[in-house]
C-alpha cells in the first residue's frame, strides 16, 4: 500500500523506482545472501519462465555483440523444467507439456543426461565416479556441437516437480564454477507478488557495455514497482527472522521424520531433498528401482488421499524418463512448526498406506 501511494506502475525503460533499486541492492550486497560470485546487475520480470527467456536472450546478445553470431545452441538436461513460454519450454524436457508444440519449439537445443543418482548411476559407480561420468558427457556434448557454437548450458541446482527434488551428485556444481547468470523465481516474492529475476555477472554486463550498453529486451511489467516493493518486504522478513537458517534446521527434522517413517515402506524407493523441499519416489521393486505402472497413478492417488485427510502435497508423474515413474513433493513454508511437520508426515503415511493397500489385489 505504501508503494501504491507513491507509484503503482512506471515503465523502467526510461524511469526507475526506489523499490527495484533497493531490492537489487539487497540481492547483490546483503551479507546473508551474497556469494563470492561476481554479480553486478539484477533484472526483474514477472515469472520464472519469463526470467529464463530473458536469460536466454541476454546470453545470445552477449555473444552477438562480440560478433560471434554463429553461437546458436543451448544445452540443457533431460528431466528438467525451466518454464512454459516457447523459449523456456524449448530448453525443458517435460515431455507431456511439450507434445502440442514440438514442431514450433527452438531447433538448436540439445539435452544431456540428468544428474539423477538414484535412477541413473550404475550400481558399481561411486558418487565421485558418477559425477565424473556426467561431467565427461557434458563436455563431450560441447565438443560435438563445437564449443564456439554454444550459447549456454542451463541447469537446476535442485530439480523440482519434473523428477522430484533431485539433487546433483557431490562435485557436479563445484564451488569454483561461477555461473554467468542465475535465475530466481518463486522464493523471491514468496507468493505475495508475481516476480522473478535474472542476477547477471559483471562479465555479461561488461560485454554489453562494450557494445550497445543496453539489454535488447523489455517486457511491459519489468521491475514492476509494487512487485518489487512486495519482494523487498519479503526478503527483509526472511533476513530479519533468520528464515533461511530456520529452513535448514526444520529441513533436517523433516528428513529425519521421513526416513524414520518410510525407510522400510515397500513402494518408497528414494527419499531425497534439501531444506524444506523433499520428495518420495515410488517404485514397484526397490531392488530394480522399476517404476509402478502408469495406470496405477500411485503418486496422484497418495496426493488425493492426503488432501482428503487435510494435507496438501504436490504429485508428480513421468519421474524417471518423461513417461514412467511417480513421486510426491513435500514443500511446507519456512514458518512451519515441529508439530506441523509431524502432522504432515503422519498424514502422508496414512495416505501412502491406504494407496499401498489398494495394490494388494493387483497383479503387478
Amino acid at each position: 500500500m505504501a508503494q501504491m501511494r507513491k507509484v503503482s506502475y512506471v515503465h523502467t525503460l526510461s524511469y526507475t523506482v526506489d523499490a527495484a533499486e533497493e531490492l537489487a541492492h539487497l540481492l547483490l550486497h546483503n551479507p546473508s545472501t551474497t556469494t563470492p560470485h561476481d554479480f553486478e546487475k539484477v533484472y526483474f520480470v514477472s515469472s520464472g519462465s519469463e526470467a529464463n527467456d530473458a536469460a536466454m536472450k541476454l546470453s545470445r546478445q552477449f555473444f552477438f555483440e562480440q560478433g560471434q553470431t554463429q553461437r546458436k545452441y543451448f544445452v540443457a538436461r533431460r528431466q528438467a523444467y525451466h518454464g512454459n513460454t516457447i523459449g523456456s519450454m524449448s530448453v525443458s524436457s517435460f515431455v507431456a507439456r511439450k507434445i502440442p508444440y514440438e514442431d514450433i519449439l527452438l531447433p538448436h537445443v540439445s539435452f544431456v543426461a540428468p544428474a539423477y543418482t538414484y535412477q541413473y548411476a550404475q550400481a558399481s559407480e561411486s558418487e565421485v565416479q558418477y559425477c565424473t561420468r556426467l561431467i565427461a558427457k557434458l563436455e563431450a556434448e560441447f565438443q560435438r556441437l563445437g564449443p564456439e557454437n554454444v550459447i549456454s548450458f542451463i541447469a537446476e541446482p535442485v530439480v523440482g516437480a519434473t523428477s522430484g527434488c533431485v539433487t546433483s551428485p557431490r562435485g557436479y556444481f563445484p564451488a569454483e564454477v561461477v555461473p554467468d547468470a542465475v535465475v530466481v523465481g518463486k522464493g523471491l516474492g514468496g507468493g505475495y507478488a508475481q516476480i522473478a529475476a535474472v542476477v547477471i555477472s559483471r562479465k555479461i554486463v561488461d560485454g554489453l557495455r562494450r557494445g550497445s550498453s543496453a539489454s535488447n529486451h523489455g517486457p511491459t511489467y519489468q521491475a514492476h514497482a509494487v512487485a518489487c516493493a512486495t519482494a523487498l518486504a519479503v526478503q527483509r522478513m526472511v533476513s530479519r527472522e533468520g528464515l533461511v537458517q530456520r529452513c535448514a534446521e526444520m529441513g533436517r527434522l523433516l528428513e529425519k521424520l521421513l526416513r524414520e517413517t518410510f525407510e522400510e515402506s515397500k513402494y518408497v524407493g528414494d527419499i531425497r531433498g534439501r531444506g524444506l523441499f523433499w520428495a518420495l519416489e515410488f517404485v514397484k521393486d526397490k531392488a530394480t528401482k522399476s517404476p509402478l505402472p502408469k495406470v496405477v497413478g500411485f503418486g496422484l492417488g497418495v496426493q488425493q488421499v492426503a488432501f482428503d485427510l487435510g494435507v496438501a502435497l504436490y504429485p508428480g508423474g513421468a519421474t524417471v524418463d518423461g513417461v514412467n515413474g511417480d513421486h510426491v513433493l513435500i514443500a511446507p513454508p519456512y514458518t512451519v512448526s515441529e508439530a506441523d511437520l509431524t502432522t504432515i508426515v503422519r498424514v502422508l503415511k496414512e495416505a501412502y498406506d491406504l494407496k499401498a493397500k489398494s495394490l494388494e489385489n493387483l497383479n503387478l
